[in-house]
């Protein structure tokens, strides 16, 4: 991994610690770019590492920024369990053929879009429902999925060019 992404993907860590505990909305929206943290992992990391990594993450966000220790790790870790299958599907196997990252240079906005929105309410449907589990009534939690999907996946796509590097340039 190139020392640029992995200064970016620690800076986004605290920014979305620092984004979870100041900037609450609402009991319905909640943001997160975890999701597209582990997507943009490099495809020459396997799925074990991209697990660990994901794992270590969330647990990260949990500790310092969370009250339930363990929810974003428990998240994320099927993202990242899910992250190359999802690739392959969207942009096929050439990323890791060629051992190179997804950007929307390459691949399109449409693309990378769809795989935002994917990997994004793979990770909040869990979320929402380890949090809620058994306290909300399910109006509520979908409803929270909506709004936060829609929440996440603009901030996400906003920030998608910084981690997802084209090795061309």
């Amino acid at each position: 991994m190139r020392k640029t992404f992995i200064v970016t993907y620690l800076l986004m860590a605290v920014g979305q610690m620092l984004f979870t505990n100041y900037l609450h909305f609402s009991p319905l929206c909640m943001v997160s770019i975890l999701p597209l943290m582990v997507l943009c992992i490099p495809t020459k990391v396997d799925t074990v590492w991209a697990m660990v990594i994901a794992f270590a993450t969330g647990l990260m966000v949990d500790l310092f920024a969370e009250g339930a220790i363990g929810i974003n790790a428990l998240s994320l870790v099927p993202v990242a369990f899910t992250r190359k299958g999802l690739i392959n599907m969207i942009f096929g196997s050439e990323p890791f053929d060629h051992k190179e990252n997804i950007s929307i240079r390459k691949y399109g906005f449409a693309r990378i879009s769809f795989a935002i929105i994917l990997v994004t309410a793979l990770f909040l449907a869990i979320y929402i429902a380890a949090d809620c589990a058994g306290t909300r009534p399910l109006w509520f939690m979908a409803t929270k999925l909506v709004i936060s999907l829609l929440a996440s996946y603009l901030v996400s796509i906003t920030l998608v060019n910084m981690l997802s590097y084209d090795d061309r340039r």
